[in-house]
């Protein structure tokens, strides 16, 4: 059984995140359900920005590096996430992009752990992280392999060969959601080290690295932190690490003394020893005013809006009885998505998209949709789930020109 529209808005009246919704700067007649993919703009986003490129870039030019400081960003940054990811401030900073911080830390694992050749982990991983892993292993030659199994088998894949544990929290196609503390446990036990990919965790429901006693992990800028397209990644060490701590991507940033222009290289202390190029000040600048949106927010309250309006959403779905729901119902096995399995997938998404509700498709045939509490009503989840609803029993997806491809799907 569905709420009606008046018990929706009752929801909404009591959300103490109903606020929260003005700082961003969403379109008119959009229900926007892709912040898993690209967060939305903030109203201080754009106001930050234009501080920076006019005053801090225009007017200060190249003295805006010691009056701004605009070399420590990358930790400023960093220290603003940790509380986001159950980390201590020192441990993590915002340098490059997801991919390269895979790759440097993905490295670091295997060379800390010597004697053992496999990188372990899921069938269907977001590819640009097995990518990595067999970019890193054909780098190493006959040195390291990169092994899959399914999500079921990971438990009894963790041998005395296996180097390090590379695992996304939650599975982007499906939404699914690892147990992180019970499978670094199982690692641990096996002597293996563990690399998590947050890009679909943080900001969107409480991690604890620390308590999970992680090893090293990494996230996305630009999906539920809402830093903008292609915001810099932030990256993790657990301060056991940090001691030592050497990365293969050797940049002046990452050196003891930038500005002692040394041949030769001495990695920073700590985690500054994962920066390598000048930090991309434009975009670093973006996701330090989005991060702003998290200004007094308890996740565990914004985990508990998410499951209801994942609940809402997927009870009005279940009117079109062609939509397969492959995200698992139970909260703790899963992120903060709705995927759907449908034979057109694809072409179902751009039907909805063209009524004004913005998910994505991920092949071959998955229909998601984020459910981000920050700027989605009750109303709002109620309204897209009718609509999407409607596309598929009325077959709105059939119409011809919603087949043709569109070179980002």
């Amino acid at each position: 059984m569905t709420l009606s529209l008046a018990a929706v808005r009752a929801l909404d009246a009591a959300d103490p995140f109903a606020g929260t919704r003005a700082r961003f700067a969403l379109p008119p007649g959009v229900l926007y359900l892709d912040g898993n993919s690209l967060g939305p703009l903030q109203h201080t986003v754009a106001r930050h920005l234009t501080d920076v490129v006019a005053t801090q870039w225009g007017e200060g030019l190249i003295r805006s590096w010691n009056t701004h400081d605009w070399l420590d960003l990358p930790a400023r940054v960093g220290a603003r996430i940790a509380p986001l990811i159950g980390a201590d401030a020192a441990s993590v900073t915002v340098t490059d992009s997801t991919s390269i911080n895979l790759f440097k830390l993905l490295a670091v694992a295997v060379a800390r752990n010597p004697g053992r050749t496999t990188i372990l982990s899921e069938t269907h991983n977001f590819p640009t992280d097995l990518h990595v892993a067999q970019g890193l292993a054909a780098l190493k030659g006959q040195g390291v392999r990169l092994r899959t199994v399914t999500a079921e088998d990971i438990p009894a894949a963790l041998d005395a060969d296996c180097a390090v544990l590379l695992l996304t929290e939650v599975n982007y196609r499906t939404g699914a959601r690892h147990d992180m503390a019970a499978l670094t446990r199982l690692a641990h036990d096996k002597g293996m080290l563990t690399l998590w990919d947050l890009a679909h965790s943080a900001g969107a429901f409480p991690v604890d690295l620390s308590a999970a006693d992680t090893d090293f992990a990494l996230g996305c800028g630009y999906k539920y932190l809402n830093g903008g397209p292609g915001a810099p990644s932030f990256v993790y060490v657990a301060p056991r690490h940090l001691p030592g701590l050497r990365q293969p991507l050797s940049g002046w940033m990452g050196a003891a003394q930038p500005f002692a222009f040394d041949d030769q290289y001495e990695p920073a202390p700590g985690i500054n020893a994962m920066r390598v190029g000048t930090p991309p000040i434009l975009s670093l600048s973006a996701l330090e005013a989005a991060l702003d949106a998290f200004s007094g927010v308890d996740m565990a309250v914004l985990r508990t809006k998410a499951d209801g309006l994942f609940d809402l959403f997927t009870a009005i779905a279940a009117g079109a009885p062609e939509l397969d729901l492959v995200t698992p119902r139970d909260p703790a096995r899963r992120g903060t998505q709705a995927s759907f399995r449908f034979p057109l997938a694809y072409e179902a998404m751009q039907a909805l998209i063209e009524q004004g509700v913005i998910g994505d498709f991920r092949t071959p045939d998955i229909m998601r949709f984020g459910l981000t509490p920050l700027y989605l009503s009750y109303e709002d989840v109620f309204h897209a789930g009718h609509k999407l609803v409607e596309v598929i029993t009325t077959r709105a997806y059939a119409a011809p020109r919603f087949a043709i491809r569109n070179k980002v799907v």
